[in-house]
């Protein structure tokens, strides 16, 4: 791997702002750079985002770099994807990390096909073969119902990373350096997809993937009508509503608050899983919570045996019961 080192992370932002999901990487990446004694690196696209992208430097980071061009100002694959790699193919870093969002989920295999490497995606775990210094890649597999561990020698070793996999980075210090800025000609790139416009869904309460406390209903919730006796519980303990897939497929509810390997990952401190049976396409998506509570009527349900407490009961009667009780407590 001669001529190729440092870690490169791919961050983001929204709104002019670093997204979380760019200091859950600073803490994969440094960790990496930390077993192979090279320098963690990050690089961000955008419009107007260095005084953002400085802020870095305080979480351990040691060298950024910003694309800059008005129309990188929204992601665009087209563009983002010529851009990244450009750079990367000069600066030939050893490992290249992306958050597993919606983004980075596009982008990293199509920069993975265009340099010549591989990708592994939505990993969950990281960590250096001490042998020759390559990246093992865990991610689930099967449904989530196993991890399995990927190791190749392509160059650079790329990987997305699943939301809330790492805890996010903590401010180390509150020295800047100077962030290396590239204002990019974008003239010859083919640009095949327009953002025509944009939408932005207003949500009440906490956001979904940063709650601390979700309430999650599945099939045997019955209707919509009793999603609206969850989000009240949900609503009182100061955290989020989620669902499974059938619940939404069902129209209950809406698929933004999906939980599951086809919608959302999370990992709160408290997940109650109610009318839940626990398949494994859910569990994935909400296995890396601290505490699950299940509340499911049928005493076989799979979920039982992932959760730490459980309630065998109607959830028509068991979650009135807990409100009430909850607030006889103010």
């Amino acid at each position: 791997m001669e001529g190729q080192k440092d870690v490169w992370i791919v961050g983001e932002t929204k709104d002019g702002k670093i997204e979380s999901v760019t200091f859950e990487l600073v803490t994969a990446g440094k960790a990496l750079a930390q077993a192979l004694g090279e320098k963690l690196v990050s690089i961000f696209l955008g419009n107007g985002i260095e005084e953002e992208a400085r802020n870095l430097f305080s979480y351990g980071v040691e060298e950024v770099y910003v694309l800059e061009n008005p129309e990188l100002a929204n992601y665009n694959l087209d563009l983002y994807g010529t851009c990244l790699e450009k750079v990367i193919s000069e600066k030939k870093p050893r490992i290249v990390l992306l958050g597993h969002t919606d983004m980075g989920a596009e982008l990293g295999p199509v920069i993975a096909f265009r340099l010549g490497t591989s990708i592994v995606t939505d990993c969950v775990e990281l960590a250096i073969d001490e042998s020759k210094g390559f990246l093992l890649r865990t991610k689930p597999i099967q449904g989530g119902v196993a991890l399995g561990v990927f190791r190749d020698e392509g160059l650079p070793q790329m990987a997305t990373i699943r939301r809330k996999s790492f805890l996010p980075a903590e401010r180390v210090t509150d020295s800047y350096q100077d962030v290396s800025v590239m204002n990019v000609d974008l003239s010859g790139v083919r640009k095949r997809i327009h953002l025509l416009d944009r939408i932005k869904e207003e949500t009440a309460g906490v956001k979904l993937e940063d709650a601390e406390i979700i309430v999650a209903g599945g099939r045997g919730i019955g209707d919509a009508e009793g999603f609206k006796v969850l989000d009240e519980l949900a609503r009182y303990l100061k955290g989020a509503l989620g669902a499974s897939r059938a619940a939404c497929d069902n129209g209950w509810v809406p698929t933004s608050i999906q939980i599951g390997i086809t919608g959302k990952i999370v990992a709160p401190r408290v997940y109650i899983a109610v009318g839940i049976s626990g398949a494994s396409q859910h569990m994935s998506g909400c296995s890396r919570a601290r505490t699950i509570v299940a509340i499911n009527k049928d005493p076989n349900a799979p979920i039982f045996k992932q959760s730490h407490f459980g309630v065998i009961g109607d959830w028509k009667i068991v979650v009135p019961a807990f409100l009430d009780k909850l607030k006889s407590l103010e």
